[in-house]
């Protein structure tokens, strides 16, 4: 009998072998190893993420524990721009949830500075140096409406996860897009049918192979980009004497460091103010 689920298939293959080669050690010996991989996924299931369960930092889950989802506040609260134990030990979901609200109150600083809407200051931000900004400034708007965090990064992966499935989630919304296309197509070229042959459409944002793991990075650029913008309208002290165009590779990378602290610590502020957005 083959089963038509390629997962219960792939564990009957395994089965079979066993059965064919009749070591009992060698059976006992698997089963065991399959029991520690399931109590794995169980501890990844409630947020513990230490030994196998660590495994889980590589996967793109639809909803976020609350638990790993404190867990990256934390630590984004000792660093705001993204430590690296953020993409060690946080599930990329929950951790993404922590990176959106964090980014949102990165922008609210930004915006603050430089007087732009905090929803734009990531597409703004590109001007100075290359950035990733469609999702995260998807997500800003999202929080601008009033939609939590969770809702925001929840949604998106779950999109790009229906995208590998081969599903198309939202017909409208893609229906829209193709008008847009369309529309901005025919402006620029001047024609009232223009050509599409070989225009391409994202359907997501996200990769799509790794969409949680992918939105966690451009949540962060985007808060290093809010940061890029904060320094361009911040009023630095500096004497008269001061020519920047003087300073040397040491003077230039100790005012970018404490630029960042500054940034660091309004950021920190604004995103305790605006805590109970992510509880």
């Amino acid at each position: 009998m083959v089963s038509y689920s390629s997962l219960l298939e792939s564990a009957h293959r395994v089965g079979r072998a066993l059965h064919s080669i009749g070591d009992p050690q060698l059976v006992e010996g698997v089963a065991a190893d399959v029991a520690v991989e399931l109590a794995a996924v169980e501890s990844a299931e409630l947020g513990a993420l230490s030994g196998r369960s660590q495994q889980a930092v590589l996967l793109s889950r639809e909803d976020a524990s609350p638990v790993q989802v404190a867990a990256a506040d934390q630590l984004l609260q000792q660093d705001p721009f993204g430590p690296d134990d953020l993409f060690r030990g946080i599930d990329p979901t929950a951790a993404s949830v922590a990176a959106a609200h964090w980014l949102a109150a990165a922008a609210e600083v930004t915006g603050e500075a430089s007087g732009l809407d905090p929803t734009r200051v990531v597409l703004e931000a590109d001007n100075i140096e290359e950035l990733p900004h469609e999702s995260p400034t998807l997500v800003l708007g999202l929080i601008n409406d009033g939609v939590s965090p969770y809702d925001a990064v929840t949604s998106l992966v779950r999109h790009a996860m229906q995208v590998t499935d081969g599903v198309l989630p939202d017909p409208t919304a893609l229906r829209e897009q193709l008008d847009d296309l369309h529309e901005t197509l025919a402006r620029h070229s001047g024609e009232e049918e223009p050509d599409l042959t070989d225009v391409a459409l994202r359907l997501t944002p996200l990769d799509p192979q790794r969409p949680a793991c992918d939105l966690l990075e451009d949540l962060l650029t985007g808060i290093h980009g809010c940061w890029l913008l904060h320094s361009e309208y911040e009023n630095l002290d500096h004497d008269e004497s001061d020519d920047v165009e003087e300073w040397d590779d040491a003077r230039a990378e100790l005012e970018q460091n404490r630029s960042r602290e500054r940034f660091a610590e309004l950021v920190r502020d604004t995103a305790t103010r605006h805590r109970a957005r992510l509880i």
